[in-house]
């Protein structure tokens, strides 16, 4: 009786496997035979940072909506069309599926920068929050913190910051800058040097802060916290000219 039973149980089984391979035999094949009817383009600004639109995705597909429309679903390479959106330095990611009534959905996210590198002598650059090294745009202006000084002809010519020791360090830094609101608020510009000591530059005030190499961050930042708030509201903001946080200890103001 047992028996019986678990041979009748693997023929269900196998039945429904039949059945669902046949339907899924039967999408691929009415899929394959459906003609693009509308391209749809969907692109997530992350915090509204325009840098691409509609337009810009359809180029980097390199398709014409007016010749794709009408032809066979089954001839376009999705995965193709993906990697080629994918290579835009400001796409984070991209995705294409269809529905069976042949239209095409295109997904699209874009990178957030966290810093724009700026030369004197060429263009300038972002740096998105991967690490990826991007191209301004004439499209938009992200309101980030600024990166200058002797050091960012060498950060231009990075493809991702975390490719390099000092790049990790300097993200790590940025990204302390932009998780608290108070320094992200008060530092907008990071002079680096050859040596890549940094000088922080402040929105509010005149003093140049010597920070140093972008490590022990948070004893740098920790002093740096105890200057504004218990020192500044005592003195004055135009007091000091210059602020090391760069020895053990010690907060020196000149």
């Amino acid at each position: 009786m047992k028996i019986k039973i678990n041979i009748g149980r693997k023929l269900k089984i196998a039945a429904v496997l039949v059945v669902l391979f046949g339907l899924i035999a039967f999408a691929e094949r009415m899929k394959g035979d459906v003609a693009v009817r509308d391209i749809s383009i969907k692109i997530e600004n992350v915090k509204e940072n325009h840098f691409l639109d509609e337009a810009d995705i359809a180029d980097l597909m390199d398709l014409d909506n007016e010749n794709i429309k009408g032809a066979s679903i089954d001839k376009l390479d999705f995965k193709a069309i993906e990697k080629k959106i994918k290579s835009d330095p400001f796409v984070k990611d991209a995705e294409l599926y269809s529905d069976l009534k042949g239209n095409i959905t295109v997904k699209a996210s874009l990178r957030r920068p966290v810093a724009r590198i700026m030369r004197n002598d060429g263009p300038d650059g972002y740096i998105a929050e991967d690490g990826t090294v991007m191209p301004v745009s004439d499209k938009y202006t992200s309101r980030v913190i600024l990166l200058s000084g002797a050091k960012v002809r060498e950060l231009l010519r990075q493809d991702n910051m975390n490719d390099s020791d000092e790049g990790r360090q300097l993200m790590e830094m940025l990204n302390h800058i932009n998780d608290d609101d108070f320094l992200k608020a008060q530092i907008t510009e990071l002079d680096i040097d050859g040596k890549a000591r940094i000088t922080l530059l402040p929105q509010i005030g005149d003093e140049r802060i010597e920070f140093g190499t972008p490590d022990n961050l948070e004893t740098k930042f920790k002093k740096l916290t105890i200057f504004y708030k218990e020192i500044i509201p005592r003195v004055g903001w135009n007091k000091y000219s210059k602020i090391n946080l760069e020895f053990d200890g010690q907060i020196i103001a000149e």
